[in-house]
């Protein structure tokens, strides 16, 4: 799915120098390294405030604990993600009120928002899923009118462009009140570890994730607020730094390889190509499928007896999840997030694709279909 030894053979000497920089001169926590990455970063996203932290899961709960949400407030989350999304919310004890997807974005419904409300929502999480925005303009809109937070969930979408109605653009990330990211080896600016950021343009709300990421203190044993141990390490930060500049380049890379995709699969009938949206650039983390046939297992199946990995993301819905039961949301609630659970495939998808791996992955799924 991700070939991260093609990638290391890349930037060869490049990466042994930046880790050997580090090894050097021994600062492994809170190194130069990591304010410089924030600093870039934020460049990057249009001169917002970075905030590096350990992983992309501690980067929502920092998020959330910056709102100040109380036990028994209520936050929306899309019933068709990875699991963080809501983890977080539940381990601060937040009611979590799941929201359906679109079967062709796969991103938060905006028509579903007014079902899913609660007078105890305090805040909106949409997931940029795959790689593509979520309609970030009816979402804020919804939030602006209800009075409450928009965290943004770009661990998938690190890169991608909103564009407005105006055309002009912003990275994801930074439309709302707070952004949070992973650098998960696999997604598209990821570290050889674990990692993450937050992001948000008040310098004020900056300062305090930055509190709160460091056991709750400005300045050395002086703890104004309960905290938490959250920080990237010197290490990754030298890697990200190695990588940021050239994250455009490889999402244009990804974009290639899912033109070649779609042209290839354009005229299966059982198969539905990511649709990709007006208001939204795609960087295709990863590069889904709808198998609409009811082959899917089949499907997959089929590619890995050949050497080739598929995965499904995501299998089952998290309403559905033994450890988010909840009777108010049995089966049938979120329809479209059911459906896509049995439909999605993702194939291969990173920069370093070759023409002939391309051609075999392509031929492959043409010839089960036939």
């Amino acid at each position: 799915m991700v070939d991260l030894e093609v990638e290391r053979r890349f930037f060869g000497i490049r990466l042994d120098t930046a880790l050997s920089e580090v090894l050097t001169h021994t600062q492994f926590i809170r190194g130069p390294e990591v304010q410089k990455f924030a600093q870039e970063l934020g460049q990057y996203l249009g001169g917002i405030s970075v905030i590096p932290c350990a992983n992309g899961t501690d980067a929502l709960q920092l998020a959330l604990m910056a709102l100040d949400l109380k036990p028994g407030d209520a936050v929306m989350v899309p019933a068709f993600t990875y699991v963080a999304t809501a983890e977080v919310a539940a381990l601060l004890k937040l009611e979590v009120r799941w929201v359906d997807v679109s079967l062709e974005h796969f991103n938060l419904l905006p028509e579903a928002l007014e079902q899913a409300w609660s007078p105890r929502v305090k805040a909106i999480v949409p997931v940029h899923l795959f790689g593509q925005s979520a309609p970030m303009k009816e979402i804020m809109e919804f939030a602006q009118t209800k009075g409450i937070a928009v965290i943004e969930d770009a661990a998938q979408a690190l890169g991608t462009d909103y564009i407005f109605s105006t055309r002009e653009s912003k990275k994801v990330g930074t439309i709302g009140d707070i952004g949070c990211t992973s650098f998960f080896p696999s997604k598209n600016l990821g570290c050889y570890g674990d990692g993450g950021a937050v992001f948000t343009a008040s310098s004020e709300r900056a300062a305090r994730i930055a509190r709160i990421a460091n056991h709750g203190q400005d300045t050395l044993y002086e703890f104004t607020e309960v905290g938490i141990n959250s920080r990237l390490d010197t290490l990754q930060a030298a890697i990200l730094r190695l990588k940021l500049p050239y994250l455009d380049e490889f999402n244009s890379r990804r974009r290639a390889a899912a033109d070649l995709y779609d042209s290839q699969f354009q005229n299966i009938p059982q198969l539905q190509t990511p649709v990709r949206v007006p208001w939204s650039t795609h960087i295709f983390h990863q590069y889904t499928l709808r198998v609409l046939d009811g082959r899917r297992d089949q499907l997959r199946a089929y590619l890995a007896e050949r050497g080739i990995p598929a995965m499904v993301y995501y299998p089952k819905p998290l309403h559905l999840q033994p450890a988010y039961y909840n009777p108010d949301y049995p089966e049938g609630s979120f329809p479209n997030a059911e459906r896509l659970s049995r439909e999605v495939l993702s194939l291969p998808m990173h920069p370093f694709l070759s023409e002939s791996q391309l051609s075999y992955i392509t031929e492959t799924v043409r010839r089960f279909f036939r």
